[in-house]
């Protein structure tokens, strides 16, 4: 995701709308994917290999952490769709596919 970000330097929401977010933020760029998202949404796949319950726990709190990363104004609806994509994605491949 790193990697992904630094080819991609697309803004955050604070930079271009002009914007105080509420969560307190100074980077510039580096926005889209969101690291945080694509993280817990990982952690949500790994336990979705040990335990259903659990895995189901952490995706509610990756759709909550999503929602808090748009609604703080650090990350547009497309920053953390992607972060979570790719962590679901990811946790596809590297425990259920290969």
């Amino acid at each position: 995701v790193s990697v992904f970000r630094s080819i991609c330097p697309a803004r955050r929401p604070y930079e271009e709308l002009a914007i105080q977010p509420l969560l307190v933020k100074e980077t510039k760029g580096k926005s889209f994917p969101s690291r945080h998202v694509f993280s817990i949404a990982m952690i949500a796949m790994t336990f979705l290999r040990v335990s259903l319950p659990l895995a189901v726990l952490f995706f509610v709190l990756t759709a909550l952490l999503a929602a808090l990363r748009v609604l703080g104004g650090v990350h547009y609806v497309r920053d953390v769709a992607a972060g979570a994509a790719m962590g679901v994605l990811c946790g596809l491949l590297g425990f259920f596919i290969l």
